[in-house]
């Protein structure tokens, strides 16, 4: 089983028909055929469920979205987070965490709470021999988990997918 860790502005490629969505509901989706497991574990912060809800808003804000697909993305999306993710949750060491990697990188604050999430996630996926791969599509935020060891994945790299998708 591969494991991704999907920062907010991927989980919103889910919901949202933008560049790499196809490709992300590939890795949340996929199921073994012969046994129906999913193939794949979607790792997200619980600090996603507010950051992603903020972004329909907005998208609705700036009419890239209707109000209609604001409210089914927002539905759905609430009512996944507790089945289709496994969540890392935010204590006080990973805040701290995330205050130290805004001195290493110029990063924005929830940019480096979903980085210090996704570091955590992986320390504790790599004591079973396991890793993830850390998912965004923020250029800033791939260099500093690549700098901290981390996999990662831009959805916007699969968004030739998006194409075959529509044919």
């Amino acid at each position: 089983m591969a494991v991704y860790y999907l920062d907010s502005s991927a989980i919103v490629k889910r919901y949202v028909d933008e560049p790499g969505s196809s490709w992300i509901r590939q890795l949340c989706d996929a199921h073994d055929t012969d046994i129906g497991e999913k193939l794949n574990l979607i790792t997200i912060g619980d600090i996603a469920v507010a950051e992603v809800a903020a972004a329909f808003s907005v998208l609705a804000r700036r009419n890239v979205i209707s109000k209609r697909i604001t409210d089914l993305a927002y539905r759905k999306s609430i009512a996944e987070f507790r089945t289709e993710y496994d969540l890392v949750h935010i204590t006080p060491a990973l805040i701290l965490a995330a205050a130290e990697l805004t001195q290493q990188h110029p990063l924005k604050a929830y940019d480096a709470v979903q980085l210090a999430l996704a570091v955590h996630a992986n320390d504790a996926l790599r004591a079973s021999g396991f890793s993830l791969v850390f998912v965004t599509g923020d250029n800033t935020l791939l260099k500093a988990a690549q700098a901290g060891g981390l996999a990662v994945e831009n959805p916007y790299e699969h968004a030739d997918l998006d194409q075959a998708a529509d044919r």
